[in-house]
This record gives structure tokens, C-alpha cells and sequence, in this order.
């Protein structure tokens, strides 16, 4: 009975509330790299997961997924701020998860000439101390200029 109860909470918000938006924008750097910068604004209360749980037993951790491109190459991993650890009651257990407003951050180096798309998803789940929402995808799409362009 008590693993219901989770699931019972996912369903009892209505799926056109929504208390996450994101921001997607670009960055040149003045060495010519490019900071990919995602951004969540959560309504107060609310939570999104860590890009990595200590057990996938529990929600869906944010994670992006980038279309491949030539037009330029990753520099390192994506960077998330620290998240707060805590024991989560819709759960039942102890995950990391971000509020307000977390900054995700992707450093690429472009390699063709002249203005590209940087394209993907971002999937991540909300919670508050009452209830979950349904994981969300959205796509995003940013036009990157490189310096000197």
C-alpha cells in the first residue's frame, strides 16, 4: 500500500501546472569558448532532481541531451550548482535536488565558421513536500554566434 502512495501523489496535480520554466541562452567567452548556459526558475516550494541520484529507485534526475554536431565539441562535462541532500517524503528517501533558480552550464568550442544551432532536451521531474509532476521534456534550441562574427 505504501508504494502507492507516490504515485497517487503524481497524479493529483493537474499536468498544465507547471512550476518550472527554463532560459537557454549562449555565452561567448573572451578565449572564443562558448558557456551553453540552461536555467530552471521554480516556483517557490517546488524541486527538480540532481543530474545524478544515489539510487535509481526513486525520480527522474534532470539529465540534457545535446544533437550531435561538427559545429563544435564539448569542453569538459556538463556543470550543475551543488544541490541540496536531503531526505525526500514523496520517496521515501534520501536524493539531491535544486530550487530557485539553478544554473546548468556546458562550455563548447566551436569549430565551424559563422552563427550555429546548439540543440537538444532537457528532461527533469518536479516535486514539492506534497507531491510529484509527471517527468517533462523540453526542447530547446540556441543560436550561438561565435566571436568576431
Amino acid at each position: 500500500m505504501f508504494a502507492i502512495l507516490p504515485l497517487l501523489g503524481l497524479l493529483s496535480v493537474s499536468p498544465d501546472a507547471n512550476p518550472a520554466s527554463w532560459t537557454f541562452s549562449a555565452r561567448t567567452l573572451p578565449n572564443g569558448q562558448v558557456s551553453i548556459e540552461l536555467i530552471a526558475t521554480l516556483e517557490k516550494g517546488w524541486h527538480l532532481y540532481a543530474t545524478e541520484l544515489p539510487s535509481d529507485q526513486g525520480p527522474v534526475p534532470t539529465s540534457f541531451r545535446f544533437e550531435p554536431s561538427r559545429a563544435y565539441e564539448v569542453v569538459g562535462k556538463l556543470v550543475e550548482p551543488d544541490p541540496v541532500v536531503g531526505y525526500d517524503i514523496n520517496f521515501g528517501m534520501v536524493v539531491r535536488h535544486h530550487s530557485g533558480t539553478p544554473r546548468f552550464e556546458l562550455i563548447i568550442d566551436p569549430v565551424a565558421k559563422g552563427p550555429f544551432l546548439v540543440e537538444g532536451e532537457v528532461e527533469y521531474m518536479v516535486c514539492n513536500e506534497k507531491t510529484c509532476l509527471p517527468p517533462i521534456t523540453v526542447p530547446f534550441s540556441i543560436r550561438v554566434t561565435p566571436l568576431g562574427e
